[in-house]
């Protein structure tokens, strides 16, 4: 499987151009975590903050969130937004999902957007997942579908694929390594949750022209490792080939793109 990811270190101050697209997710995950004022909560994977953020601003300190990511510059990303806005009982620092380092019972509530698939050992994360929270508590993770249910990152693999070495290639199958039927299941069930449910759920990528998509994608780095593989030639015919195949995705309303995501919520 190819493991290649992002370099996180070096887009971290770009990331949040993603931000505000991917945002329905958050929302369907704060729904299902069914937060209450009193609440500890852990945020696993949070890149630059979000959905924490967005959840310590509704709740005015009434939770109490640990926001924690692998990489930490995102980390401090997200740590200099809780300074700069001054929001209370909320902070992030950098931490593998592998090794938390809090007790046993520790938290009322879990929460993970597109985090667990991308951790280093996602069986062992969401143990620590099942161990941290306290008996009763409540986990709400999101995780990306399949591979052709995840339009843009699978135009991208494509574009490249023949291009770049394998272990340079978009991260397709690590990011959707979750997504077929029954495997995230497995995997919550082997860390130790038992009453869960998993449902599909499709939000949608919206630009006002594929100029505007594209504008993105090289604006946040996404791409960086593997355009650093290219001759500088080869450039332009990533963005016509991934073009041709965003083609079908125009509408009256500009650039609609459709993916699929997984939410898993339950009760330890």
């Amino acid at each position: 499987m190819n493991t290649n990811q992002p370099d996180w270190a070096s887009i971290a101050e770009k990331f949040d151009l993603w931000i505000p697209h991917i945002a329905p997710v958050g929302e369907i995950l704060l729904d299902a975590l069914q937060a209450k004022a009193g609440d500890r909560i852990i945020d696993l994977g949070s890149g630059t903050g979000e959905p924490a953020l967005t959840l310590a601003r509704r709740m005015q300190g009434k939770v109490d969130i640990t926001g924690i990511d692998s990489a930490e510059p995102m980390a401090a990303v997200a740590q200099r937004k809780v300074e700069e806005e001054k929001l209370k009982n909320i902070r992030f620092q950098a931490m593998p999902a592998e090794k938390l380092e809090f007790e046993d019972n520790s938290f009322d509530r879990a929460l993970s957007r597109f985090g667990v698939m991308l951790f280093e050992d996602p069986l062992q994360g969401s143990r620590e997942i099942h161990r941290v929270l306290k008996p009763g508590g409540r986990f709400a993770i999101a995780v990306w579908s399949t591979p052709k249910t995840m339009p843009t990152l699978h135009w991208s693999y494509q574009a490249f694929r023949d291009r770049i070495p394998d272990e340079l290639a978009p991260p397709l199958a690590r990011v959707t390594s979750l997504g077929a039927p029954g495997v995230l299941e497995d995997l919550l069930q082997q860390a130790g949750f038992r009453g869960f449910e998993v449902r599909a759920h499709t939000f949608h990528y919206q630009f006002s022209s594929f100029d505007d998509y594209w504008d993105t994608v090289e604006a946040s780095d996404i791409l960086k490792q593997q355009y650093d593989a290219l001759p500088d030639s080869e450039r332009a015919s990533i963005r016509d080939e991934v073009a041709l195949f965003a083609k079908d995705f125009h509408t009256e309303n500009g650039l609609v793109i459709p993916h699929e995501y997984l939410v898993a919520c339950g009760h330890k």
